[in-house]
């Protein structure tokens, strides 16, 4: 006589491998997405990646996605803006920032170094350790530089000014010479403080930044994955 355990057991083994073959099934159906949304890009930045003053659908990374998509890219961009923020409070939460899983990496950090006028050195130091982590990660860079604002003197701008462009070429990643290139100092552009882009100049931002976005993408192998 078989006893009631022995019945529940095979019952039991039974029921989990009907499970087990299901949930197989299933996932060769519908195949888990490690990138739900296409690639995943981070930018890395201050006010002006976070998009101080502005509404959210006029902030950089909101612009920034929606032209990808309209260029055939599908691309979810992190807003990973702190406002405020220097290089070295960027390497701070650099770890943290990197809890996204992101794909591709644009650094946009430096501009609030230049406006305290801290020592370029410290900023190389800082961006060198955010590039260094994000090259042992295997992950892609495009590097936004900044320029030092011109009262800080010609010595300190030739310094702060040449901390990009030689990262760039050190770390060998994809460089964009001046985040606000065409909008710093227009007026128009600007929202009353003076330095920080409106709506318009986030654009005008974007507009040109984006051939060097899709470069990145592109030349490190995502253009499969981002474009659907």
């Amino acid at each position: 006589m078989v006893s009631t355990s022995s019945v529940h057991g095979v019952i039991a083994r039974v029921f989990n491998a009907a499970t087990l073959s299901l949930l197989l099934v299933t996932s060769l159906l519908c195949p888990v997405e490690s990138r739900a949304d296409g690639v995943r890009l981070l930018a890395l930045g201050d006010s002006l990646t976070a998009g101080y003053g502005l509404a959210e659908a006029e902030s950089f990374t909101v612009q920034l996605e929606a032209a990808l998509l309209s260029e055939g890219y599908d691309v979810q961009v992190i807003n990973g803006g702190v406002s405020g923020d220097t290089t070295a409070g960027g390497l701070a939460r650099l770890e943290w920032a990197l809890s996204d899983d992101p794909d591709l990496v644009l650094v946009e950090l430096g501009a609030n170094d230049g406006l305290r006028g801290l020592d370029p050195a410290t900023t190389r130091e800082n961006l060198a350790r955010i590039l260094a982590t994000l090259k042992e990660r295997g992950i892609p860079v495009l590097l936004a530089g900044m320029y030092a604002p011109p009262n800080l003197g010609e010595d300190y701008g030739e310094r702060f000014n040449a901390v990009f462009p030689e990262l760039a070429e050190e770390y060998d990643v994809q460089f964009y010479p001046f985040f606000l290139d065409g909008v710093a100092m227009v007026k128009d552009l600007n929202q009353d403080d003076g330095i920080h882009p409106n709506g318009q100049g986030v654009a005008a931002i974007v507009e040109r930044i984006v051939p060097h976005v899709i470069k990145l993408i592109d030349d490190s192998g995502l253009r499969n994955a981002a474009v659907r």
